[in-house]
């Protein structure tokens, strides 16, 4: 998409707005937010676009992050002033998570989009799985394990996170609550580990993607500034209605259509890399 034109700059934007439209519609629908829903909506636009496989997988990632940076302060806020987000343990383990990070989006930098798209898929089939297996309320432990094994968690939600370009939610809530982490406080913690998530994240995005080739027009190394910039808007205008459809579906089965949503796309995304 060297050559930009006014027609595709329309269809990118008409894209992207179409991306966090349905974004925010199924997080308000499914109660879940961030890059988990944008991600492999944006590959499949970009996809549609014609957008280089080499750089398809690292853009969705990337523009992912970026919206995180906005929508992830406006939870971790809300959630701070509800008091459900645990500082005590945010002070001992943000170090570990942000290494993590750091790590992570050095990996996906020198990554194949292949090799992105195959981890998005596979990583999404475990959390589907882990939805329809998992009994509700069902633990294995009081609380989280001492060193070093809760600084090894955090270093695998922040890689692998940073990889999949998702906040701290999609793998953040489920690891807490699995150490008896009561769900609010569980919610509201990982929203707030999806800033120490984004910010490198995003930054490293930028850096890797520098001198990239293939970017759509617009993009500030692997975030494409025009989807930014109307997937924030288009998903908190987009929201409520996704809300007030789930008020009329019952809550097993959200988390039934949730859970067989990421299987279908994992399952869609390792066919695509495999084929």
């Amino acid at each position: 998409m060297e050559d930009i034109s006014l027609v595709s700059l329309a269809l990118l934007a008409g894209a992207l707005l179409a991306t966090g439209v349905v974004a925010g519609i199924i997080a308000g629908l499914l109660g879940v937010g961030g890059g988990i829903v944008i991600v492999p909506v944006l590959y499949y636009m970009f996809s549609g676009l014609g957008i280089d496989q080499d750089v398809l997988m690292h853009l969705a990632v990337g523009t992912s992050l970026a919206t995180i940076l906005a929508t992830g302060t406006s939870s971790a806020r809300a959630h701070w002033k509800r008091g459900s987000v645990d500082v005590d343990l945010l002070k001992s383990w943000w170090w570990a998570i942000a290494l993590g990070v750091i790590g992570g989006a050095t990996l996906a930098g020198n990554l194949s989009g292949g090799a992105l798209t195959l981890i998005f898929g596979v990583v999404a089939l475990v959390v589907s799985a882990n939805m329809l297996l998992r009994k509700e309320g069902s633990a294995i432990a009081e609380k989280l394990p001492g060193s070093p094994f809760k600084e090894l968690m955090g270093l695998l939600i922040g890689g692998i996170s940073v990889m999949m370009g998702i906040g701290g939610g999609t793998l953040g809530v489920p690891t807490l609550t699995l150490f008896s982490y009561p769900i609010r406080k569980a919610v509201g913690t990982a929203a707030a580990i999806g800033l120490i998530i984004a910010v490198p994240g995003t930054l490293m995005s930028i850096y890797f993607g520098w001198e990239a080739e293939g970017r759509p027009p617009f993009s500030l190394g692997y975030v494409n500034l025009i989807g930014f910039f109307l997937i924030i808007p288009a998903s908190t205008y987009a929201a409520p209605l996704g809300a007030k459809i789930a008020h009329t579906i019952a809550p097993s089965k959200l988390k039934l259509i949730f859970a067989l949503f990421l299987g279908f796309t994992g399952l869609r995304m390792i066919y695509d890399v495999m084929m």
